[in-house]
């Protein structure tokens, strides 16, 4: 990263795709990956992707590695595809509203 400006417009733009706290991002991650007889650990639950957004959430900008930087671009990309922002998501679109809030956006959320 080679401009400070950038990088707080990336701070910016992924804060605001990324609606929910790291308290919902973990426990969503957990309830997400457990089943009728386990729930994994915490550190453990979640696909790796969702692992490192919650690990952003809780850096300060200054913390931020190169993979970090990498993430959260590949976030905002990902969520400004695939969400709708402008409209409500429908009920039969469960399987996206999932897939985004894995990452960090829970498209349900004003």
């Amino acid at each position: 990263m080679s401009d400070a400006l950038e990088l707080d417009t990336l701070w910016e733009d992924f804060h605001r795709v990324v609606n929910m706290t790291s308290n919902e991002l973990a426990t969503w991650l957990r309830v997400s990956d457990a089943d009728e007889d386990t729930e994994p650990l915490p550190d453990h639950a979640g696909e790796p992707m969702g692992q490192h957004v919650l690990a952003i959430l809780q850096k300060r900008r200054m913390d931020l590695t190169d993979d970090d930087i990498e993430v959260m671009y590949e976030v905002v990309d990902t969520v400004s595809a695939e969400a709708d922002l402008e409209n409500e998501p429908e009920a039969e679109q469960t399987r996206r509203r999932h897939h985004l809030m894995s990452l960090g956006h829970d498209p349900l959320k004003p």
